[in-house]
């Protein structure tokens, strides 16, 4: 008989919509589980008594979610954002740790720096407020990105700071997130497959539309990331095929 074990694996590849660069299929990394869900609407004929007399399937969807443990930037990007994508991120620095001295600490040791990420009491942990001068008050601090100087209240030399920043490097990659108009979104064909005890069971979807991706965090435990979908029938007007050997 066909019975399964296992999480499966699931590939994506650009098919169709709004594809992005160079359309490439990918393997979902690290699956933990997947699920394509065949719905319809039951549709109940009852007369004089309690038990209906007949029923009919009405429309019926298919849908497709689960979880992965791989973060793969370039598969985000081509199964689900489809948007310009570049060398290089921004890193942070967190935190780096200075003494003030004469109303200032740094240079800090990435220049120039992208954005300021707030400077914290390195013995409290009380965070000083950005100033919009260039003579802030105790408490305060003021930063020129270009030297990655910090600046601040000579009434606070000799306190031992924390500074976060963030600065370009040129590895991984980045995604720009523009905002697109509604229905801008790849269409993807996807192909679930497992084999155990010589049995072989899989499904293609010839088109689907990704709807949600998460990344979450988890104390003392490994991200696991949720994404969903929902397939149509493709241009032959097919949904896509079941496959699997036979008891």
């Amino acid at each position: 008989m066909n019975i399964q074990f296992g999480s499966g694996v699931l590939f994506g590849k650009p098919s169709a919509g709004n594809q992005p660069t160079n359309p490439t299929p990918y393997k979902f990394g690290v699956l933990q589980e997947a699920m394509v869900d065949f719905k319809g609407d039951l549709k109940k004929l009852f007369g004089q008594y309690q038990f209906p007399v007949a029923t009919a399937r009405g429309k019926l969807e298919c849908n497709i979610k689960g979880k992965l443990a791989v973060f793969d930037i370039n598969m985000l990007n081509q199964l689900y954002f489809s948007q310009s994508q570049a060398s290089g991120y921004f890193l942070i620095a967190d935190p780096e740790v200075f003494t003030i001295s004469a109303g200032a600490a740094g240079p800090v040791s990435h220049i120039p720096i992208v954005e300021d990420w707030g400077v914290q009491n390195g013995l409290t942990g009380q965070q000083f407020t950005y100033s919009g001068t260039n003579a802030p008050s105790a408490g305060q601090y003021q930063v020129n990105l270009s030297s990655g100087s910090y600046t601040f209240n000579v009434a606070d030399n000799g306190t031992q700071v924390k500074i976060s920043y963030t600065y370009s490097v040129n590895a991984g990659s980045t995604i720009t997130l523009a905002n697109q108009l509604m229905g801008y979104a790849p269409e993807l064909t996807m192909f679930l497959y497992n084999r155990f005890r010589n049995k072989y069971l899989a499904v293609q979807l010839n088109d689907v539309t990704l709807g949600s991706i998460s990344i979450p965090t988890k104390l003392e435990d490994f991200w696991i990331m949720d994404f969903d979908g929902a397939a149509n029938a493709d241009a032959t007007n097919t949904l896509g095929i079941l496959m699997a050997d036979l008891f």
